[in-house]
């Protein structure tokens, strides 16, 4: 199996997760441990940028973190979080190493899920962008965010307590009354999970659509690569 090389620590909790998955992932594919480097960088200096929208130094922070992992020995890599995919074709067209984008997958998936309608959760700056409602509607999906004051209920629940891995019985019940509604209003038939971290707090099962959980559509594209 190939070497994968991880750009994590943004969030630190899904970061896990990706370990956790590629490792299982490699177990079950070819009864082996895979290899992999974790370059766990600053999630504060990164959402310092995007805050920014110092969007050129996002990019070299990406690439410098990316060369990291080739120099380390990974073969190919991912960027493990959703918000600095903002800048991802850039980083693409610069990186020493061949990228899997979490974007390009979870639109694959909801293509290959006939997905018609999807309503965006994330963090304020994942919703605000237009980075998975203009490549799913590229893809002939309807793609919808909730209202800027809902985006600030969201992002508030997501910092600093799910990127924390800490869940709050009442934020959860804000976030699942909230996703309900939102897909009722939107007559969506799915619900994106736009940040790496909403998994611990929304699970399959309690919104009435479809999870389209992007972390684990991510780690399962990484394992096919391995």
């Amino acid at each position: 199996m190939k070497k994968v090389g991880i750009v994590g620590g943004i969030g630190p909790a899904s970061t896990l997760d990706y370990y956790r998955g590629i490792i299982k992932g490699g177990q079950e594919k070819a009864a082996a441990y895979p290899g992999m480097v974790i370059n766990s960088i600053s999630m504060t200096d990164m959402l310092a940028l995007v805050a920014a929208e110092k969007w050129d130094e996002l990019v070299s922070m990406m690439l410098k973190a990316i060369q990291e992992l080739a120099n380390a020995g990974a073969e190919f890599a991912a960027i493990a979080s959703n918000t600095p995919h903002i800048v991802f074709s850039e980083v693409e067209k610069k990186s020493p190493l061949p990228l899997i984008s979490i974007v390009e997958e979870t639109c694959a998936y909801a293509q290959g899920k006939g997905c018609k309608s999807v309503v965006v959760v994330g963090t304020r700056f994942t919703m605000s962008s237009g980075l998975y409602t203009e490549a799913l509607e590229k893809c002939g999906i309807a793609a919808f965010i909730p209202t800027a004051e809902e985006q600030e209920i969201i992002h508030n629940i997501i910092f600093p307590n799910l990127e924390n891995g800490i869940v709050l019985p009442e934020e959860k019940k804000i976030m699942l009354d909230l996703m309900n509604e939102l897909i009722t209003r939107f007559k969506a038939d799915a619900l994106l999970l736009g940040c790496t971290e909403l998994p611990l707090i929304i699970q399959e099962g309690e919104v009435n659509a479809l999870l389209l959980d992007t972390a684990q559509i991510h780690i399962k594209a990484i394992v096919k690569a391995l």
